[in-house]
């Protein structure tokens, strides 16, 4: 096709110069003799010559800029990027594109069709509408399947219970026992998540597994591993995971003296960056179906901060602080695990609800706002309220915890504490002493079936509050706690309804909470 044009083009600029006869000039050039203009002179040949090749070149060209693949292809635009199938269209912008037009109108608007999506003409790319359409017809199907389980779980609701050989949730420690189950075996059946791999060398996807942070690295080792949820391909995910971590990232990106959270917010800046440019998932929902993970205090310097290019993905934290920017209906409340060894194989067990005789009891560093309060008005003033801020020699903490009925448990540095689930391994009722905090798993487990919430200006009422509660009642609470306890272990490999299935089932439920669109790249919930 290219030849019969080039042909063509230079046959009509040789009749152009030439004043002889059109029949005779057709011959001449049928026999691919050039020389059709015999009476001029030879230098005004080689001018003709000349034009006759560029004037087509100048053609092509023009044509060519009409295409933008084709300017990307030539590399002619340095603005340009490929694509996963193979073709070359203009690079998205950047974040702070999108910062810009966040600054100007007050927040995205994911109703807007998506700043990255590339620019497929319908005409001039076929192929690319094509691999459009299919990529549709996946996310339809994927949209379907949600749809699904969402009728599935409405259904079970008010329905007969569900069998499971392995475990069947019953009892008040569920909001609804019955719906759970079936959530959570919709999520067996058809959850994928897409693990992105960006960044060499992976500094940051390689957190502690052994200090109070360590829920981090075991969830991120764990979904690395993962056949069963983990998918290789991206058309196909559910959600997506963006496996940076806050306790590795402060290792690189933070002063302790200048307490300067910059090059943290900087760095998951340019992660989102990489992420938005390479995939066009991240642009698709501007991030809604996107999540991160992470435990530590200064969490809040990197996923909370402004300006916040996570604002509308779903942050798994631990420090679920409502005032602090965490949101209920978007994020999830994960448990804060202190794993010295690894392990909480040492940690699980205690007396029985008769053989446990002291009314409460805390131990622990003076950290935050809440503690100090405690400690103002109960350190070594009661013997049923036995406060400290450190044990005797030879006294275990875990000991302390299996004998005790309640365990005081207030909100350290942060609002979340690992002494809550430290109190559910030792089968002790834990009390929550803080503000704001939504607590682990909130969306499934029923918190007041077993734990009892205090807020701070209670603190002086303590003893009265907990005398309150029957022996009856507290038999009934520390029996749940034992049975949910299930929810917040660490097994490697996870075992199903452990911590990290529990992770899982809590980023399902926000998924299943809104649709995304291919051809409108819209949300709606």
């Amino acid at each position: 096709m290219k030849e019969k044009l080039l042909w063509s083009i230079k046959r009509d600029v040789v009749m152009w110069f030439c004043s002889t006869e059109i029949v005779e000039l057709s011959e001449r050039m049928s026999s691919g003799k050039w020389n059709c203009a015999w009476w001029i002179s030879e230098e005004d040949l080689q001018t003709i010559k000349v034009a006759i090749f560029v004037v087509p070149l100048f053609v092509l060209t023009v044509f060519a800029t009409v295409k933008n693949s084709h300017i990307c292809r030539w590399s002619w635009d340095v603005n340009c990027h490929q694509t996963d199938t193979g073709s070359y269209v203009p690079s998205p912008p950047t974040f702070q594109t999108q910062l810009h037009q966040y600054n100007e109108t007050g927040g995205f608007n994911v109703s807007k069709p998506s700043l990255y999506e590339p620019y497929v003409n319908e005409t001039s790319e076929p192929h690319l509408l094509m691999g459009q359409t299919r990529k549709s017809n996946i996310l339809e199907e994927t949209e379907i399947g949600l749809a699904k389980a969402r009728a599935a779980i409405r259904e079970a609701r008010n329905g007969n219970r569900t069998q499971d050989s392995d475990y069947v949730p019953i009892g008040p420690v569920y909001l609804n026992a019955k719906a759970f189950h079936r959530s959570y075996l919709e999520m067996e059946k058809r959850f994928k998540v897409f693990v992105y791999g960006e960044g060499e060398p992976r500094i940051f996807l390689n957190p502690p597994c052994k200090s109070i942070h360590s829920i981090e690295g075991n969830f991120m080792h764990a979904i690395e591993r993962n056949d069963h949820f983990r998918t290789k391909d991206p058309e196909k995910a559910h959600v997506f995971f963006l496996p940076f971590s806050v306790a590795t990232e402060l290792r690189y990106g933070y002063e302790r003296v200048s307490q300067d959270f910059s090059p943290q917010r900087n760095t998951v800046i340019d992660y989102v960056n990489v992420i938005a440019a390479r995939y066009p998932y991240w642009n698709r929902s501007l991030g809604a179906d996107h999540f991160t993970l992470a435990c530590h205090d200064m969490c809040r310097g990197t996923s909370l901060s402004l300006p916040d290019p996570l604002k509308n993905s779903i942050l798994v934290l631990c420090n679920a602080n409502t005032v602090e920017g965490f949101k209920p209906a978007k994020d999830v409340s994960f448990p804060e695990i202190n794993l010295k060894t690894g392990s909480t194989n040492s940690f699980i067990g205690g007396s029985s609800a008769s053989k446990r005789s002291v009314l409460a009891f805390f131990a622990g560093e003076v950290q935050g706002a809440v503690i100090p309060v405690l400690l103002k008005h109960w350190e070594n003033k009661d013997e049923d309220i036995q406060v400290q801020k450190y044990l005797e020699e030879g006294i275990s903490y875990h000991e302390m915890m299996r004998k005790n009925k309640f365990c005081l448990c207030p909100s350290g540095s942060e609002v979340a504490s690992a002494r809550v689930v430290e109190a559910i391994y030792s089968g002790c009722v834990p009390v929550l002493i803080s503000e704001h905090y939504v607590p682990p798993f909130s969306d499934v487990l029923n918190w007041k079936s077993f734990s009892v919430e205090v807020s701070v200006k209670d603190i002086p009422n303590l003893k009265e509050i907990l005398k309150s509660i029957s022996p009856r009642q507290y038999i009934r609470m520390q029996r749940r706690v034992k049975q949910i306890r299930r929810h917040f272990e660490v097994h490697s490999p996870p075992k199903r309804f452990d911590v990290f299935h529990m992770i899982l089932h809590s980023v399902w439920l926000k998924r299943l909470n809104f649709k995304v669109h291919h051809d409108q790249n819209v949300l709606s919930e």
